[in-house]
């Protein structure tokens, strides 16, 4: 375990330089190297001690489309769990946990929360406090393009909004710029010229380094990457919602064009809200989803048929050697046309397990026949 140089010289200057005069050691013989000194008093005071082995293998980077850039395999997502309403120390071990594992990419929008901005404000403070000399490590994300404020420039795709939406949530999250700035969803109303000239203001301005799409069907999609390349503004990643149960990217083309077009693909919803793991099989947990927050996975959601296809599922997983969501992460990332999958976790222990999918991404063809059968195509 190695401590940020930043944390490393705070603490040189805090314990070894009183009065300007540097103090003789008089904690016993032999006194403590330096790295251990700091390890020491960085443990007692939390100060954030990245894993030296992060990068030991233990994380696959899968370039984004035909861009320079990689993303993690697995990142993060603030989308749940970083609320006001939630335990920050909780969200500091999650972020700890996360990076030490390898995940460079942490993803959030304007409105995430609750409250709204809420999730970028924690952030913010985490940045701050336990990743400072770690920034141009991490792959930082917003979007907009829901509601966020009152009136009629807090919500759609109209450069007022994106604009003001950007710099509001470089000052929530203490950044001079975000690594991708994402429009949330598609403006039936906003000219999608008006949309992407104002993602390519705001990263020719230095506000963000890539653009990206949230939610965008292929008609949309195709439009968009022919707009920015008149541009000649990087716009690199479409995100969209993706899982054994949900494979509208697939019906519509999107899939399939991105690969074409040189458009990475990062899924959200991987584990369909948390069915497409061993929780529900035996009930509703009270610290479920469903039990804390109905707004997105409802108890109706657990039909007959579905808590079927997630028993089915289930021994296909544990067939594998996998429990059921590390099957479905990887499931996902199987074929290459998806370079991330974004994770939710209310615990540290869930990253840790979750990770564990990219050990195995091959499947059989008689094992994605049957993933098939069990999902009804």
């Amino acid at each position: 375990m190695t401590a940020c140089p930043f944390f490393v010289d705070t603490w040189e200057s805090l314990c070894y330089n009183v009065d300007k005069r540097r103090q003789p050691y008089s904690g016993g013989f032999p006194p403590p190297s330096f790295p251990e000194r700091a390890t020491h008093m960085a443990d007692i005071a939390n100060v954030y001690s990245a894993n030296s082995d992060r990068y030991d293998g233990r994380m696959v980077y899968n370039r984004v489309g035909s861009s320079g850039l990689h993303f993690p395999a697995v990142s993060l997502g603030f989308w749940h769990n970083f609320g006001s309403n939630r335990n920050f120390d909780n969200m500091r071990a999650i972020c700890r946990t996360a990076f030490d594992a390898g995940i460079t990419q942490f993803d959030l929008a304007n409105n995430y929360g609750p409250v709204y901005g809420s999730a970028e404000t924690n952030l913010g403070r985490i940045l701050r406090e336990d990743f400072v000399a770690c920034r141009d490590e991490l792959v930082i994300t917003s979007k907009a393009g829901y509601d966020m404020w009152d009136g009629p420039y807090g919500n759609w795709g109209s450069r007022k909004y994106l604009v003001a939406s950007c710099d509001q949530s470089l000052k929530r999250l203490g950044v001079e710029y975000v690594d991708i700035f994402y429009h949330h969803r598609m403006d039936p109303e906003t000219p999608l010229e008006e949309t992407m000239q104002a993602l390519d203001f705001i990263v020719k301005s230095g506000r963000a380094l890539y653009a990206g799409i949230s939610n965008y069907n292929k008609e949309y999609t195709e439009r968009a990457i022919a707009i920015m390349k008149e541009l000649k503004c990087p716009l690199i990643v479409n995100q969209r919602r993706y899982s054994i149960f949900d494979r509208t990217i697939e019906d519509d083309g999107v899939k399939a064009f991105c690969r074409e077009a040189g458009l990475g693909i990062i899924a959200f919803s991987p584990l369909a809200q948390g069915l497409l793991t061993d929780k529900y099989l035996n009930g509703i947990p009270a610290d479920s989803r469903i039990a804390r927050d109905g707004r997105f996975l409802k108890e109706s959601s657990l039909t007959p048929e579905r808590l079927e296809q997630i028993r089915l599922l289930n021994e296909l997983a544990h067939e594998r050697g996998q429990t059921l969501a590390e099957m479905a992460l990887a499931w996902i990332l199987k074929d290459g046309d998806v370079c991330s999958v974004l994770i939710g976790a209310s615990r540290p222990e869930q990253i840790q397990n979750n990770v564990k999918a990219i050990r195995n991404c091959a499947f059989s063809a008689e094992e994605l026949r049957r993933i098939d059968a069990i999902c009804g195509r």
